[in-house]
């Protein structure tokens, strides 16, 4: 049996990387890695989304969000990878500064688990003798949740003593944290380790002189923080610079996680390791006039579909006899990497509850492209009294590859889209493709059954997508 690395990230978008990039950013590591030591698998977009729904797909093999909101893993399915491979004789360790897993329970599972504290106005270790300082504009930012009148981007920066360098970061300090447990325990025979890196999510707080790199002539108030709402909150200027306030935390992340890759070359462990990087959703920046993953702003009355800035995400694997270099343009999801790791691993896992997801592990070894016909990305949604889909919720993204569907679009009405030529589904072309929208809102509520979502919930859409 091999052993296994998870390396995810969170709110890191496929196109951030150089052969994808509309706004170049610098990851050398990942696309070294890409090029290089594994294969890529080009249309892997998020299944439930966001962070806590997303992780549960992976660590279940269970798709979740027609069912349930997000809530402790324990309560939403009786399989746990770590758990399922530790019946099989894996050691397993989770070390993350996600501040969500600890609270959803994931820990519970592993053999040893290890969290770096303080993410996202996670508050640990408090200090009311220092006021909290306004980082930045509160029309500016997501508003809620608050601690004393303070936003989140307040919060995070007063909770982190204004961490300034690198090394204080929480993607080094994570990095740091693996490359230890990696020289203390890579002789153990198999391993699981899982590894959480929560940044590129916002609060953007890398140091200023990265962040200078990509937006050298700006002057005014830093944006590390998005407003989960209209892009034309900000303007022309304050968009850039919360772009470059991104892009240069997703360069951390890059170089960090590179350094945990350097480790597993040193240790000489890629023969008998399969390693995965992979992320769960991505954000909008600008993109559809929208910041951020989903609409918490009081003055956006818009649904927002989850479009391809949000859904696609890379999906890189190497080790073991994965393929150097290679590229495939097959579909996959979340609930699939489970089944697929132990395929490649050579560990035959026996779930409390079956699988729903599909293993790939032939494709990566034979080269072909043939695993799913749709992929589809959701937000658990409790309809309506009379049957319909709230306001500005969060809607679901459906693709065959080709085009891009929105059952639900911004303002009501599905919308479609030529991926081919359109990739960021800027133009609605659903007027001029009655025939495609049809097949593929077909091919959705297919999906839904197929997954036994609840009458009420499929009933929802078809209510919607008829208006």
């Amino acid at each position: 049996m091999k052993n296994i690395v998870l390396l995810i990230t969170d709110t890191f978008r496929y196109d951030n990387l150089e052969d994808r990039a509309r706004r170049p950013i610098r990851t050398p590591e990942l696309d070294a890695f890409s090029q290089q030591r594994g294969t890529s698998i080009e249309g892997f977009h998020t299944g439930s989304f966001p962070t806590i729904p997303h992780r549960t797909d992976v660590a279940t093999s269970k798709l979740g969000w027609p069912h349930f909101p997000w809530q402790p893993i324990d309560l939403s399915s009786r399989n746990h990878i770590a758990r399922l491979l530790g019946r099989q004789g894996y050691i397993s360790q989770l070390i993350c500064d996600c501040p969500h897993l600890f609270n959803a329970r994931f820990q519970q599972s592993f053999t040893a688990a290890f969290q770096h504290r303080g993410q996202e106005g996670d508050k640990h270790l408090l200090h009311l003798n220092d006021d909290i300082p306004v980082v930045m504009p509160h029309e500016k930012t997501r508003r809620v949740p608050s601690f004393r009148g303070s936003t989140l981007a307040d919060t995070h920066r007063w909770i982190n003593r204004d961490v300034t360098t690198e090394a204080g970061t929480f993607s080094a300090r994570t990095a740091s944290t693996t490359v230890q447990w990696l020289e203390e325990n890579y002789q153990a025979d198999p391993f699981f380790l899982w590894v959480d890196f929560f940044d590129p999510h916002e609060p953007w707080d890398a140091p200023e002189y990265l962040v200078k790199r990509y937006d050298p002539e700006y002057t005014g108030t830093p944006m590390i923080h998005c407003n989960y709402g209209p892009a034309t909150d900000y303007t022309e200027a304050e968009l850039q610079n919360l772009w470059a306030h991104y892009a240069a935390e997703t360069e951390l992340v890059d170089r960090h996680i590179g350094r945990v890759l350097q480790k597993l070359d040193d240790l000489e462990l890629w023969d008998d390791t399969i390693v995965v990087i992979t992320s769960d959703h991505g954000t909008s920046i600008g993109e559809h006039n929208r910041t951020g993953k989903s609409n918490i702003c009081d003055h956006d009355e818009r649904y927002w579909p989850i479009y391809p800035e949000v859904s696609h995400v890379p999906f890189l694997i190497g080790g073991g006899a994965i393929p150097d270099g290679a590229s495939l343009q097959l579909l996959a999801q979340p609930v699939d990497i489970l089944p697929t790791l132990a395929e490649l691993a050579g560990v035959t896992l026996e779930p409390r509850e079956p699988f729903e997801g599909i293993s790939f592990a032939s494709c990566l070894r034979d080269g072909t492209e043939n695993h799913r016909e749709l992929s589809v990305t959701g937000g658990f949604v409790k309809p309506t009294a009379d049957g319909t889909v709230p306001p500005e919720s969060t809607t679901p993204w459906v693709t065959d590859g080709r085009w891009g569907f929105a059952p639900v679009g911004h303002n009501g009405p599905a919308e479609l889209f030529d991926l081919s030529v359109d990739p960021f589904a800027e133009q609605d072309v659903a007027a001029d493709h009655t025939d495609v929208t049809g097949s593929l809102f077909d091919g959705f509520i297919d999906h839904l059954q197929k997954h036994n979502a609840s009458k009420e919930l499929v009933k929802c859409w078809t209510n919607n997508n008829a208006d």
